[in-house]
């Protein structure tokens, strides 16, 4: 497994390598970053899992950009990159983790400070198992979803292309509620490391100019289609399909950002099988067991530009809502990607606070 994992993790380096079609400067380096931290318990179900410290380490490999296109230079030259993180949870039951990762590095304080985003899937070692391995309600699959910041002091080639970098990190693992359990972890951690920058005697420059300065479009109306399979908490319950049907208004009032408005309805046959099981397994709910599964919300969000690609979160706000489920506010982050002319792609997970409810795959329209 982790031979295969490894094979997906330079495959993945050689595709952000050959990412920028237009650029004509190439500059990489590699760091490694070692981490000590604690489990942050979000949920106090998984208390008993918390026996000790995780640790573990981050390989990294980054390409850097000089400003050959437009966002670049608005972000002040950011990175693009892959990680390969191994996590030791400090508990047999939790097992370990083995996961690959693209990822932005952003830059501030004369690039002294980076910051790190990253997305990717982890491969859990001892995950939820009713017969051998009944405690771990964290994680019901193999699979994950994982998401990384890291956040250091980073000095670069000190010697030779050799440069020193230390800091915070925050990990979290879970499968979207793709299957039950799925209380998910978020590791919060100090780290140290070495960087080192290949090419390390060669000079570049940064296109500084901006072509871009006051930027903003009229509003645009946005049509959207979501989907994915899951699960009640209901440990044994099918996995079910849901839909989501959207739309919303965009204004565009930055190079950088744009603010959106909409409405949605949620169909989800899992939250209509929850409502049959609930109604005759706990009937001091005072369920009939026909109750409505459908929800319809208001949201408002944001979007951060980075060239076709985007960084997106919305505040939502159930105004149908017949069956009480997680609350009546929701949140949604997610990464957007321009396809081809007016459509798009996104990758998301709603949740409700720190629950995750459904990991959504979508298309959309903007008209």
């Amino acid at each position: 497994m982790i031979n295969k994992i490894l094979g997906v993790f330079l495959g993945l380096s050689c595709f952000l390598g050959q990412a920028q079609e237009e650029a004509t400067p190439k500059k990489y380096d590699l760091d490694f970053n070692y981490f000590y931290g604690n489990i942050v318990e979000h949920n106090k179900d998984i208390g008993h899992l918390i026996t000790g410290h995780p640790q573990g380490f981050i390989f990294s490999y980054n390409q850097k950009t000089f400003g050959e296109k437009e966002w670049q230079r608005h972000f002040n030259f950011p990175d693009l990159g892959a990680s390969l993180i191994y996590q030791d949870m400090a508990n047999p039951n939790l097992g370990d983790h083995i996961g690959i990762y693209a990822h932005y590095n952003f830059y501030f304080l004369n690039r002294y400070l980076l910051l790190r985003i990253g997305q990717g899937v982890s491969y859990n070692t001892n995950p939820y198992d009713s017969d051998t391995n009944y405690e771990n309600i964290a994680y019901g699959t193999h699979l994950l979803a994982s998401t990384y910041l890291l956040l250091n002091f980073s000095k670069k080639n000190l010697f030779k292309g050799f440069g020193l970098q230390g800091g915070i990190n925050l990990i979290h693992y879970s499968n979207g509620n793709f299957k039950a359990p799925n209380t998910s972890t978020n590791t919060f951690s100090i780290n140290l490391g070495l960087s080192y920058q290949l090419d390390h005697d060669e000079e570049f420059h940064y296109q500084t100019e901006r072509s871009i300065t006051n930027y903003s479009e009229p509003i645009h109306l946005n049509f959207t289609l979501k989907g994915g399979v899951q699960t009640s908490d209901v440990i044994g319950m099918d996995q079910f399909p849901f839909y989501i049907l959207g739309t919303y208004l965009d204004k565009r009032v930055s190079y950088k950002s744009s603010v959106h408005l909409g409405s949605e309805i949620f169909l989800s046959p899992m939250l209509e099988e929850l409502i049959y099981y609930r109604s005759i397994a706990y009937p001091e709910d005072g369920l009939q067991g026909d109750e409505s599964s459908t929800r319809v919300g208001v949201f408002a969000g944001y979007q951060l530009h980075l060239g076709k690609t985007s960084i997106f979160g919305n505040l939502g706000y159930y105004v149908y809502y017949p069956y009480d489920f997680e609350g009546r506010t929701y949140l949604r982050a997610g990464i957007q990607r321009d396809l081809f002319k007016n459509f798009f792609g996104s990758l998301s997970v709603k949740s409700h606070a720190a629950k995750a409810e459904a990991m959504e795959f979508g298309i959309g329209y903007r008209l």
